[in-house]
């Protein structure tokens, strides 16, 4: 798509360094972050999963300076979010979607609610009908231009808040929970449209979640526990860590607990197997007949 730019991969665009933070309403020891180091770099797919209350949208609200450091810094393509001169550069480096599109989405025109951002920028008429085009074509809802969206569903709303925040051509794109108030449809739509904005347009995503299936799709798994990183890795290396994720009140893929089961009875299988296919193989090779003399049984 125009006007989306194919980023560099080795470039860091978000930086936590020794990151802290209390809500106002905490007691004195209860941080919410504490001591956090995490780097994000341009092009990553990457996803943050914890329980209630572990950190992972306190985290992706300091990503853009929704919230402030309490300790440490925090660094947006390489701009420190303490610098109020910064906040309007490192919004439009990252953007924000959130669990209801509802509370995102302004206008009563799909096409005139892509706009508002840019026109409130003040950018050229041609480039806002410009980039209303290319935001939509990229979630898949261009022919739903002209609609209103309160007649739409669940699923399309939030490939609209999407839109809304592609329109502002930001590098980087956290979503907070987007999928948590839509039905296994509407979900697997939100999930193609990021997946494609990561791998075709190289736009990086960082998704809060607590769906281990949606986790298992990123490219790095951070696991978050009392506003400190547990773990992180490729999902196929977090994910075997299966006690440990159990003894944080977090679940795994079906396809790692079932494996998880079999081998708990024995049987020597590989804990990396995420997709129902990589499964069924794994299992298939550990139980098919060895040798002719086996095969015959089975004629």
């Amino acid at each position: 798509m125009e006007g989306l730019t194919i980023v560099n991969a080795n470039d860091v665009i978000l930086r936590a360094e020794n990151l802290s933070y209390k809500y106002d309403s905490a007691s004195e020891e209860d941080f919410a972050l504490q001591g956090l180091n995490i780097t994000v770099r341009k092009g990553e797919f990457i996803a943050i999963l914890g329980h209630n209350g572990s950190g992972k949208s306190t985290l992706a609200k300091h990503f853009n300076a929704i919230l402030l450091p309490a300790g440490g810094k925090m660094y947006v393509a390489g701009m420190e979010t303490a610098d109020e001169n910064l906040i309007y550069s490192i919004r439009q480096t990252v953007g924000m979607v959130f669990q209801n599109p509802d509370n995102q989405i302004v206008a009563n025109i799909v096409e005139e609610d892509i706009a508002f951002a840019p026109e409130n920028l003040g950018v050229d008429p041609a480039e806002i009908r410009k980039r209303v085009d290319d935001a939509l074509k990229a979630v898949g809802m261009y022919e739903f231009k002209d609609h209103a969206p309160h007649m739409l569903s669940g699923g399309q709303k939030q490939r609209i808040a999407i839109a809304g925040v592609i329109a502002m051509m930001p590098q980087c794109i956290v979503l907070d929970e987007p999928t948590a108030m839509l039905d296994p449809v509407g979900r697997n739509e939100v999930l193609r449209t990021i997946r494609l904005l990561n791998r075709e347009y190289g736009i990086t995503i960082v998704l809060i979640t607590h769906h281990m299936e949606e986790a298992a799709i990123c490219d790095r798994v951070v696991v978050m526990e009392k506003g400190q990183i547990a773990t992180d890795g490729t999902p196929k290396e977090v994910f075997a860590q299966v006690e440990m994720l159990k003894s944080l009140g977090l679940t795994v893929p079906q396809t790692v607990e079932l494996i998880y089961m079999l081998r708990k009875e024995g049987i020597d299988i590989p804990l990396d197997a995420l997709s129902v296919e990589e499964c069924a193989e794994a299992i298939y090779n550990v139980l098919k007949p060895v040798g002719r003399d086996s095969d015959a049984r089975y004629n």
